[in-house]
């Protein structure tokens, strides 16, 4: 049957001139159903065109995508300790490791650079959904607080993107201690006098919204997106109730305090930049300011 399908079935593909087709060129919108070509998809931020959903965005296109031209310096992920507790679900949290590696080219979920945006120099810290759900491990732990140090030493912001499930369970308590270290380097960028500005995207919960994902001096969010610590399912099992339409979502915790503004991923690198540049005193671009000389920063775009 090997022999069948590795050389007779290609062999006769390529004499009637078929060729197989990846199951990744069309993208399926979740709220709609509309298929959109993945081209598309990407040229357009991975929004979709019709319904406006904010689809997840790969980390390396999402720090592309904030630097003038693309061009940063790629911060290197720090070597700590592999698989600590030798633990094992339905399989080895090493082949887990090792399959998410393959499937993202990256060695763990943080993916961080620094360069300029819009001319103001920043430190970009993002996580990568892809790799286990982007969870809070050992290594993430470690790149973020590298990521930190590197802003203070450089003397710029830093401007974080969690996209999380949370602190990784295969590395149980481990895991868990990233929460009170990331909240250190956090505290140490605010004591050098550096902004700190949280872009919240879809979905960030768990450890992560618990630790570093609300410390920020300014938090905004992707509209659509989910943010909670624990999920909409276990609470309403919890407390027996059926939970308001829209709960934990961007739109929702921003009408309740818990969002400054919830931003299009489209204008989120001048909204960042303008923002930034007045937190750091610095001019601010002519064409963003009203009649009276005032910097315009907007508390909430329409999704």
């Amino acid at each position: 049957m090997n022999w069948i399908t590795n050389y007779v079935r290609p062999k006769i593909n390529s004499m009637l001139g078929r060729r197989e087709v990846p199951d990744n060129l069309w993208i399926k919108c979740p709220e709609t159903g509309e298929m959109v070509f993945h081209r598309d998809l990407e040229e357009n931020k991975w929004v979709i065109p019709a319904s406006g959903y904010h689809m997840k965005m790969p980390a390396k296109a999402r720090l592309k995508d904030l630097f003038d031209d693309g061009v940063y310096e790629a911060l290197a992920q720090p070597k700590v300790a592999q698989d600590p507790l030798k633990f094992r679900d339905s399989k080895k949290y090493t082949d887990r490791l090792r399959d998410s590696r393959v499937k993202t080219d990256l060695e763990d979920t943080i993916v961080a650079g620094i360069g300029r945006m819009k001319g103001v120099k920043l430190v970009g810290v993002v996580h990568e959904f892809a790799f286990m759900g982007g969870s809070l491990g050992i290594a993430a732990g470690e790149a973020i607080i590298k990521a930190f140090e590197r802003a203070i030493a450089e003397k710029c912001p830093l401007v974080i993107f969690p996209a999380s499930g949370g602190a990784r369970m295969q590395e149980g308590i481990l895991s868990l201690m990233q929460l009170p270290r990331t909240t250190v380097a956090v505290q140490m960028l605010k004591e050098a006098g550096l902004p700190y500005i949280v872009v919240l995207t879809n979905p960030t919960t768990g450890g992560v919204t618990a630790s570093y994902a609300m410390l920020g001096d300014l938090h905004i969010a992707e509209p659509g997106a989910e943010i909670c610590f624990a999920g909409k399912r276990v609470i309403e099992q919890t407390i027996r109730e059926k939970l308001p339409e829209g709960f934990q979502t961007s739109e929702y915790l921003m009408e309740h305090g818990m969002v400054d503004m919830v931003v299009k991923r489209h204008d989120i690198p001048d909204t960042l930049a303008r923002t930034l540049k007045i937190l750091m005193k610095k001019p601010v671009d002519a064409a963003k300011l009203n009649g009276s000389g005032v910097a315009v920063v907007p508390i909430a775009a329409s999704a």
